[in-house]
């Protein structure tokens, strides 16, 4: 008498997501703000000898004080409920919320935080995808018991360990791939857990809007309902031949396998990344002639940060670019492609210069940022065991 063959596997895969990761690394900090709407960005943290958790609330600068063009980084949910949000211009966030407690941004710190919560989910689950800051994908599916309970209790064991060790929550959404994982981890913020089957796609993922499917970007869900599809059930009606003649072959084709929660986009656990990148926006816009000396300061500042930083991650690079914003909001860029690898910031200040040279610096300069791409290991085939150093002077229009 043959046996049946055992069923294949389900793939699992999580997505977790810190809860306001940033706001929720302040508020370890300054426990007497929980519960208030805080937002963070810009500025920075003045030194104070106190404890930070005996400064009574009353002396923390208020978003109705603030006067600039600095964005939100991130804001607790209590200041979310007024519509403050990431990416909103501090001013316009004062409208809605002008009693919000604002705080400087702390990178370090974060990312120490950051690797802290990845370092626990590690200890428990051996394949992840590092996403960025605060979230990550985790493959579940050949975990103990995630078969049976389609990876609730690994979830939850993981909040738990990432709780324990640094004090802050996370929302995870379990499902058969990277696509409808990330959509059921907004399911249930804060601190939830979501789990999604591919039997679920009609009624849960179906009636949400175009929107919440990651990479539909504004344009393409105005283009979308101009052709009357709202909803991702209205998507997935949609014959692929009819997206593909609307949106190209590859995107058409896309958006039919992901209107019907389809994705076989494996988990990357190790990455190389592109380029690295340091840019500011000025508090008033900057004239190339009359703030030149801040415009030079800024613009010395940004190429050692950017070197620091490919020296710290062990990369050299040979593409040198700058990019900038007008007072008008148009942006350039410009590169610039050399034989030589280098991470030496008096180097990657120089190349910035001559691309400074091929953009018209005729308005005022609201950003001003410097990239290096064309990334190597240090010592990798091709690459210069130490920083190279190009011949000659540091040359800049600022």
């Amino acid at each position: 008498m043959s046996v049946p063959p055992s069923p294949a596997p389900l793939r699992r895969i999580a997505h977790l997501d810190m809860d306001a990761f940033f706001a929720s690394v302040e508020l370890l900090r300054y426990p007497q703000l929980q519960g208030l709407p805080v937002v963070i960005g810009g500025g920075r943290r003045q030194p104070d000898e106190r404890p930070t958790a005996s400064i009574p609330v009353a002396e923390f600068p208020r978003l109705r004080e603030y006067v600039g063009r600095g964005v939100i980084t991130t804001a607790t949910y209590a200041a979310r409920r007024f519509g403050v949000g990431s990416a909103m211009g501090m001013m316009k966030a004062a409208k809605l919320c002008p009693e919000a407690i604002m705080l400087p941004v702390d990178f370090d710190r974060y990312r120490h935080f950051s690797r802290l919560f990845k370092a626990e989910i590690l200890k428990l689950a051996p394949v992840m995808e590092d996403r960025g800051v605060d979230e990550v994908y985790i493959d579940l599916s050949g975990l103990p018991g995630v078969q049976a309970d389609g990876g609730l209790a690994q979830a939850k064991a993981i909040q738990a360990a990432i709780f324990t060790a640094t004090g802050l929550t996370c929302s995870v959404g379990v499902a058969p791939n990277k696509l409808l994982a990330k959509m059921a981890s907004e399911f249930q913020k804060p601190n939830g857990i979501s789990l999604v089957f591919a039997e679920d796609v009609p009624t849960r993922i179906w009636p949400l809007p175009c929107r919440k499917i990651n990479g539909i970007g504004p344009k393409t869900d105005q283009r979308l309902q101009a052709l009357g599809i709202h909803t991702i059930a209205e998507l997935a009606a949609r014959d692929e031949a009819w997206l593909i003649a609307r949106f190209g072959k590859s995107y058409g084709a896309w958006l039919h396998a992901a209107a019907h929660g389809r994705d076989d986009r494996p988990l990357v656990t190790e990455s190389e990344p592109v380029s690295v990148s340091r840019e500011t926006t000025f508090s008033n816009d900057l004239h190339v002639r009359e703030d030149r000396a801040a415009l030079a300061e800024a613009f010395t500042r940004l190429c050692e940060r950017v070197a620091a930083d490919l020296q710290r991650k062990g990369y050299v690079g040979r593409t040198i670019g700058i990019k900038i914003r007008y007072d008008n909001f148009r942006a350039v860029t410009r590169d610039h492609t050399v034989e030589e690898f280098t991470a030496d910031a008096k180097t990657i200040r120089r190349l910035a210069g001559e691309c400074l040279k091929r953009v018209p610096l005729d308005r005022r300069i609201r950003l001003l940022g410097v990239r290096v791409g064309t990334l190597a290991k240090r010592g990798g085939e091709g690459a210069p065991e130490a920083p190279a150093v190009l011949p000659g002077e540091t040359l800049s229009l600022f």
